[in-house]
């Protein structure tokens, strides 16, 4: 059996420590969720936890990078693929259904923000990753408007601020009302393709 590297052995038990997180974070709450929670949860020393991470803040944001990063690869393969707009339109509009307002993730999002708006390296670094989602979204939605022959109404990049902000809001509504639907992201989408 092949020995593992210091840098092996370190990225696993990172990613350990980040699935570990991840289930207490958005069982207990970031608040309820202590460093000594999560290390001995995971089997490790609290000493672990923070040679791999300097705060609890950098611990969860790892662990929304890694729920975003599945949420990303969920909604780019269904918008992406190679298929009639209005199909992907229907897939964006069931992952929307399916993910938007989830009580677990949406309140974590929340919590985190909220409570780690005072640091300002958090902060840095959480404007950083939601302007790389605006980034992206803008280039996606320039190269939808560019498929379908259709010129956005507003500069893209407002369009997809315009898009972001709808989502964060109609998931926050969907928590106390998961009744609430989402369909007005895709109506807003159709509206900013031209699209029937």
């Amino acid at each position: 059996m092949t020995r593992l590297t210091r840098a092996e052995t370190q990225e696993r038990t990172r990613e350990r420590l980040v699935t570990t997180a991840r289930g207490l974070f958005l069982r207990n709450g970031y608040a309820l969720t202590s460093l000594s929670d999560v290390a001995e949860t995971a089997g490790y020393s609290k000493g672990a936890v923070y040679s791999n991470f300097r705060s609890k803040g950098h611990l969860c944001l790892a662990v929304l990078d890694t729920i975003r990063a599945e949420q990303v690869a969920l909604l780019t393969a269904s918008v992406l693929r190679d298929a009639p707009v209005e199909d992907r339109l229907a897939a964006f509009t069931a992952w929307a259904e399916t993910h938007i307002g989830d009580e677990h993730w949406t309140v974590l999002e929340v919590e985190f923000l909220t409570s780690t708006r005072h640091d300002p390296q958090l902060r840095e670094e959480t404007a950083a990753r939601a302007a790389a989602a605006r980034t992206a979204l803008t280039h996606l939605l320039t190269a939808l408007a560019h498929e379908v022959g259709a010129e956005l109404p507003l500069p893209a990049d407002h369009a997809a601020m315009t898009l972001l902000s709808l989502g964060i809001g109609l998931g926050i509504q969907r928590v106390t009302d998961p009744t609430i639907p989402t369909t007005p992201l895709t109506d807003t989408l159709r509206l900013l393709l031209h699209t029937p």
